[in-house]
Order: structure tokens, then C-alpha cells, then sequence
């Protein structure tokens, strides 16, 4: 989360009371992320204080946007935990503020665990397999924007950037995907709506109780298997090294298995999709690293990191 658009407290008043919170009675931005504008919004009614998370688009558009709320919507519909849209009296749940298209939703109790154990990593597992299914009859259709036609465009851009030894892995590995994604195998990977960056930052646990997965702004409908993925390379990986931590690997696999066991076709293709989404993160802290757009609240994240995973990913496969 960052700020690049300024919001204030008129304009934000005048949201809370179209969707009848109450009275507003603080605007907080939230730094982290690259994507979007966040704010902490926190209202009075009633006696009752609540906080709500506005988020204002950047780079998405109306057309875009109902499919990422209408999914929180019927997940959240479904009992899983995710943050609920706002309607206003018209039932709209898309709004607009500062000129932007934005969305209000409920805050999530808890903190992230940016250094979770194994326990956390079965709760993550199994809440991400409910997902999944969860998510199977949801109508609506909308491809994974950064998926590899994003790839394929956005290299270039980075290429100039990079010293020999690392446009050399990144061309490879962008070759190694391009080849995977045009096989029958992989086309009969099972698909669905995939949340695409459940990072540990984006779930929230009351000591070691999951409350909610959040930031469903990257959602797409793709393989399940590149969503278990991206958890993996990010929940059971020690952060200096990239390395695996066996315990917490063995735990997510097994807490998702428990509720969605995976397919032949998946068990034999984790290890190219866990370099392929470790190459998606790669690709996009370099843009965003090298190609940064201002924030008056931005933190960047090091490309390095997902360089150290790919290294350990092609050095050290997997086995189910």
C-alpha cells in the first residue's frame, strides 16, 4: 500500500456519509505496497467506532474493478474471511473519490505475521484451498493482468537495467515459462479465481488464529496451483537465503491437500510454477524498482530477494 493520491477529509466525508457510516472522525494513510492509495477511515455512530480501509486505483479502472470486489463479496458471502465491500443505498460497492475509482471495505482485527511459523503457514494453507473452491462458481471472468503476456511485455523495459549475469537468468527463465505455458499439461492445470499475491503481509492473525486475507486487487482467473505457489516462495522461505524451511513447506502442502488435494498435472508441474511465480515477482520489483512512480508514502521492495529464490528454486526442486 502507498499514497499516491491524496484524499481530503471533506472528500472523505462526503463518501462516509453516501455509504452511512457516520461521522468521520480520522484519515490516516497507509505506507507499503506500490499499488494503490490506502487509507485507515475511521468513522463515529451511534456511540461505535469503527475503522474501514478506503483504497483509491491507480492504475485500475471502473471497467476493471467489479470483478476484484464482486469476488471479496462472494468469498465473504461463502464464510471466508476477507474484507467486506461497502454498498451504498443503491447497492454500488464502486465509488469514486478524488477523481479516482475507489472502494471502502471492513478492516480485518489482528496483525500480520511477517515471521510466521509452521503453524501459521497450516492456517494460510488450509483458508487458501477453501478459497479456491470457494471461488469455483463465481461468475464472473477476468484473466491474471501480470500473468506472461505481462511478462513478455514488461522484460524489455527492464533488460537495459540489469547486469549481463541477471538478464541472462531472466531471459531464460522468461524462455523456460513461454515453453511450460504452451504445454497440454499445463493447460490441464484446474483454474479459478486466484488471489495472485497472498503474501504474509496480506493475512492477518489474532496470535496464531487466521482473521482474513486481504488486497485482492492482483485477483485473476488462473491455475490454483501458480496461487499455492506464490504463497509457498513467500510464507516457507527464509528471507536472507531463499532457502526453504522444511517445516513450514510440509505444513502448507499438507493443510492445503487436507481440503484440495492436488492433481496429478499440478504434482508434476509445482516446481516450473514455483518459478514461475517467483519470476512474476521478480519481474515486477524490478519495474517497479528501476521504473518507480512517485508516492508521498511508498517503501520499495527488493528485487534481490525473488533473484535469491529463482537461484534456489532451478538448484532445489520439490518432490511430492
Amino acid at each position: 500500500m502507498a499514497v499516491y493520491t491524496d484524499v481530503s477529509d471533506a472528500e472523505a466525508q462526503t463518501l462516509v456519509a453516501a455509504l452511512q457510516l457516520g461521522q468521520l472522525t480520522a484519515l490516516e494513510g497507509i505506507s507499503g505496497g506500490i499499488e494503490n492509495s490506502n487509507f485507515f477511515m475511521t468513522v463515529a455512530t451511534e456511540g461505535q467506532i469503527e475503522t474501514y480501509v478506503l483504497t483509491l486505483f491507480e492504475r485500475l479502472s471502473h471497467e476493471q474493478l467489479p470483478y476484484y470486489l464482486r469476488l471479496m463479496q462472494h468469498l465473504a458471502g461463502k464464510g471466508l474471511a476477507v474484507p467486506a465491500p461497502v454498498a451504498n443505498a443503491d447497492g454500488e460497492i464502486l465509488h469514486t473519490v478524488a477523481g479516482k475509482p475507489a472502494a471502502v471495505v471492513s478492516k480485518l482485527s489482528g496483525k500480520s505475521q511477517l515471521a510466521p511459523t509452521a503453524h501459521h503457514c497450516q492456517a494460510l494453507g488450509d483458508t487458501l484451498a477453501r478459497m479456491h473452491l470457494a471461488g469455483a462458481d463465481f461468475a464472473m471472468q477476468q484473466p491474471n493482468l501480470r500473468a506472461l503476456d505481462w511478462w513478455n511485455d514488461t522484460v524489455p523495459e527492464i533488460l537495459p537495467h540489469l547486469t549481463p549475469a541477471q538478464a541472462a537468468m531472466l531471459g531464460q527463465e522468461l524462455a523456460f515459462q513461454n515453453h511450460t505455458q504452451q504445454q497440454a499439461a499445463y493447460a490441464a492445470l484446474p483454474a479459478g479465481p486466484v488471489h495472485a499475491d497472498l503474501f504474509r503481509d496480506n493475512a492477518m492473525f489474532d496470535g496464531d488464529t487466521l482473521t482474513g486475507v486481504f488486497d485482492f486487487y492482483f485477483a485473476g482467473n488462473d491455475r490454483w496451483l501458480f496461487d499455492l505457489c506464490v504463497c509457498l516462495n513467500d510464507w516457507c522461505t527464509d528471507l536472507s537465503t531463499g532457502q526453504w524451511d522444511d517445516a513450514r513447506l510440509s505444513a502448507m502442502l499438507t493443510a492445503y491437500q487436507t481440503v484440495r488435494p492436488l492433481t496429478a498435472a499440478e504434482r508434476a508441474l509445482i516446481n516450473p510454477m514455483l518459478r514461475a511465480a517467483a519470476l512474476r515477482f521478480w519481474i515486477s520489483r524490478l519495474w517497479d524498482y528501476y521504473l518507480p512512480r512517485e508516492a508521498s508514502l511508498l517503501t520499495p521492495h527488493d528485487p534481490t530477494h525473488f533473484e535469491r529464490i529463482i537461484t534456489q528454486r532451478r538448484l532445489h526442486p520439490v518432490y511430492l
